[in-house]
Parts: C-alpha cells; sequence; structure tokens
C-alpha cells in the first residue's frame, strides 16, 4: 500500500491529502465548522468502501464471465451510541439471474475495505518534531 500524507491546508478543518501523484482535499461541512472544501473523513471513508466493492464485484463478475454491465454503490453513515452505522446500496445492472446476483451481494462482503472495517485494526502512532 501506498504512503498516505495529510497536511494542514489552511481554514478551520481543511486537510490536503496526497497519495503518490494523486491529490485531494478533506474538509467538513460548513455547519460543522469547516469550509466545505472536501468530501469529510467518514464520507472518505464511505468512498474507499463503495469503490472497493464495485472493484471487487467487477474482478468477480468478470472471472465468472457474468453479464454485469455496471454496478452503482450508494452509502450512508450515522454515529450513534452504538458506533458508526454504514447502510450501503448495492445496483447491479446487467442480465444476471437471482442466483448472480445472490452471489455477488455475498461478494460484497469479501472486499478488502470490508474485512478491514469489520475486521481487527490496530494504528501505531508516533510522534516526530
Amino acid at each position: 500500500m501506498r504512503e498516505v500524507t495529510v497536511g494542514w491546508a489552511g481554514g478551520p478543518f481543511a486537510q490536503d491529502v496526497q497519495v503518490a501523484g494523486h491529490r485531494f482535499r478533506a474538509d467538513e461541512q460548513r455547519d460543522l465548522g469547516g469550509e466545505d472544501t472536501g468530501a469529510a473523513p467518514h464520507e472518505l471513508l464511505l468512498a474507499a468502501l463503495g469503490s472497493c466493492t464495485a472493484m471487487t464485484l467487477k474482478v468477480y463478475a468478470e472471472r465468472k464471465g457474468w453479464p454485469l454491465k455496471d454496478v452503482r454503490i450508494a452509502l450512508h453513515g450515522e454515529t450513534g451510541p452504538a458506533g458508526l452505522v454504514i447502510t450501503r446500496k448495492v445496483v447491479l445492472d446487467g442480465d444476471l439471474d437471482a442466483d448472480q446476483r445472490r452471489r455477488l451481494l455475498d461478494i460484497a462482503d469479501k472486499c478488502p475495505v470490508h474485512k478491514s472495517l469489520v475486521g481487527d485494526i490496530t494504528i501505531q502512532t508516533t510522534a516526530t518534531s
């Protein structure tokens, strides 16, 4: 996995994120004190899950020779007393039978990001000056 770097971009919360040659901004919504110049951190988490799910389903269907034309994923996150609850809606476009659709929904839970989110995660933090 490539290194991700994050640095302050001015404003109350804005952060510039860099992965290899890719750059994007993270920020909070205005009603949460940010300037809404980028997706919020939890929205980036949802984006990671959605894109990983779609990629995994595409690869699986291609290997099986199934007629999957497109995958669209809609995600919503809600934090509460039980922690983060993610709702993921998967739309499968293609002439798939019921068994293929059911199998693809099972495979959705096997994408690497999903496995990371429901598995054990260790975060090791160090500080330098």
